[in-house]
């Protein structure tokens, strides 16, 4: 294998200086690669600069990290590599993934060479969707979902790599958005009295035992309308336990049942004696139900079900709760802040953050601790207060 600077004129009649790769193949025919400038595209502007790259080839083919050009572009990559992970993705996982880079990569990279990809193409792509990245035109998108793209775009130019298409990552060079940290104004949270007040007004609404379980277990929305009769059991304890084994998911419009979203979502929590009344409640009405509907009631065992037994959508579910809370005139949160609140009254009552950590499902206690840092300065505060009075209590001795 040998390499050589081949000259041509471009349009203009300036020179241009382009690296030829000769070598042979398995069958002894000589092939030829021609390289131009990866920065342009076209020819480099100097002898040196296509001696330095000719150089830089010939290494790399010995070395045996040598990519052959390609005109795959960034688009077509992106395609492979959905249809690659899908059977390895919670299909959740894979259709956020479709839609990220359906709506805010493709758009933007879709007709760039993926060999000509680089570091400063990603910082454009993050800034310009963190300034208009909205498909409706009305703004930037959240650091947090900007950096979500970088994630999906990063992973898959890592894949890239490892197929041998480019011979390095450019996403390693990128600097997608810092996170901005959780802050009080990210968790959206009620105090108790307005959780109270939203309880007790929604007792005999249609999704109130929906919500009421939200409210006391601080579980995701998928997971309570997952919930299973046979997912609820008495321990040696005679307290009562919830299983969370399957999610409810909208997966491209349509409803679904699937696997929790991680293995440390997979876990089972204690309920409280209310609670175990309302799903008592619950039941009876749920029974029934089935002897009205009669031979045509879905046995899917589902603990919260309409009243013909058909499993609740998770969007119906959140706009009714939106609408309750409007109604009633209460600070507006989403059906996801019911959790949030869960989370945050438990860390202000003392609760130790590694048992909240495990009643969530995070997969470790710094995800608690650092999405419920609003909530640090009241703990420092009770944690001087109560280290005080014990060596004073101490001292009277």
């Amino acid at each position: 294998m040998r390499g050589s600077i081949v000259t041509r004129k471009d349009a203009k009649g300036r020179d241009r200086y382009f690296v030829v790769i000769e070598e042979r193949t398995h069958d002894g025919k000589r092939r030829r690669r021609w390289h131009s400038d990866p920065a342009t595209g076209s020819g480099f502007t100097s002898k040196r600069a296509a001696e330095n790259h000719a150089a830089t080839l010939v290494t790399s083919v010995a070395s045996g990290s040598y990519v052959e050009p390609t005109r795959e572009t960034v688009g077509d990559w992106l395609d492979t590599w959905l249809a690659l992970v899908k059977p390895s993705l919670r299909p959740s996982t894979w259709a956020s993934y479709d839609k990220n880079i359906r709506l805010h990569v493709r758009p933007a990279l879709g007709t760039v060479e993926l060999r000509r990809l680089t570091a400063v193409d990603l910082d454009r792509l993050y800034a310009h969707l963190l300034e208009q990245g909205r498909t409706d035109g009305s703004g930037g998108l959240s650091v947090r979902t900007v950096r979500y793209v970088a994630t999906i775009v990063k992973r898959s130019l890592k894949d890239a790599v490892r197929k041998g298409l480019i011979p390095r990552n450019p996403a390693d060079a990128a600097d997608p958005p810092k996170p901005s940290g959780a802050t009080h104004g990210d968790v959206q949270a009620w105090g108790a009295r307005d959780l109270a007040t939203f309880l007790a007004a929604t007792q005999e609404h249609v999704y109130g035992p929906v919500w009421a379980f939200l409210a006391a277990t601080g579980c995701r929305r998928g997971e309570a309308l997952g919930l299973r009769w046979s997912d609820l059991h008495l321990g040696t304890d005679k307290r009562t336990r919830a299983s969370f084994i399957q999610t409810v998911q909208k997966i491209k419009g349509e409803v679904v049942i699937g696997s929790t979203k991680t293995a440390s979502s997979r876990r089972v929590v204690v309920l409280d004696d209310a609670t175990v009344a309302m799903l008592k409640r619950v039941r009876v009405a749920q029974d029934g139900d089935r002897l009205k509907v009669g031979p045509g009631w879905p046995e899917s065992g589902l603990v919260f079900t309409h009243g013909d037994g058909r499993g609740l959508h998770p969007e119906t579910i959140s706009r009714a709760f939106r609408e309750s809370v409007d109604k009633l005139g209460l600070p507006p949160i989403p059906l996801h802040g019911l959790r949030h609140t869960w989370a945050t009254l438990a860390l202000q009552a003392g609760v130790h953050p590694k048992v909240v950590q495990e009643r969530l499902g995070h997969a470790n206690v710094s995800i608690t601790l650092n999405i419920y840092s609003h909530v640090a300065p009241t703990m420092h505060g009770d944690a001087a207060d109560t280290v005080a009075a014990l060596v004073a209590s101490a001292g009277k001795r």
